[in-house]
């Protein structure tokens, strides 16, 4: 069977600077809530050297295991092969390509804080997953 335009499935790209908070938990969100029916890619420009243990920690509340993620660093090639594209109020350059959604959520940098200031910020994220997954996926 080919894959056609109507069977594709949507692809979302988070960005943000070290790929290790905000765009590790929207992947986890979006990859656990759309039952893998969105493809999800997450990067950073300048990708820490893990995951913040903190995010990990407030994610694990939810269900969500994210302890095994690896910051990766964002290439031309994974926002060409995305739909959507969403950075996190952090001002990261993404290159632009025609016929892409582009889309820049302003969260608070969950760097270097506790979960306690971690929990809200994962809350909005998961918030803003639930409408995007309502937005790509309408049938559901």
């Amino acid at each position: 069977m080919s894959t056609t335009e109507t069977t594709k499935k949507p692809s979302v790209l988070f960005v943000c600077v070290h790929n290790a908070g905000r765009s590790q938990m929207a992947a986890a969100y979006l990859t656990t809530l759309s039952n893998g029916a969105i493809e999800v890619r997450s990067a950073g420009s300048q990708p820490a050297a893990s995951v913040n243990p903190a995010a990990v920690e407030a994610m694990a509340e939810e269900g969500i295991d994210m302890s095994t993620e690896i910051p990766k660093i964002l290439t031309t090639e994974a926002v060409k092969e995305s739909d959507v594209v969403i950075t996190m109020g952090c001002g990261d350059t993404c290159p632009i390509f025609p016929g892409k959604r582009y889309e820049d959520w302003e969260l608070e940098d969950p760097a270097g804080q506790g979960v306690d200031s971690v929990r809200p910020i994962r809350d909005d994220i998961k918030a803003r997953i639930q409408a995007l997954i309502a937005d790509l996926l309408p049938a559901s």
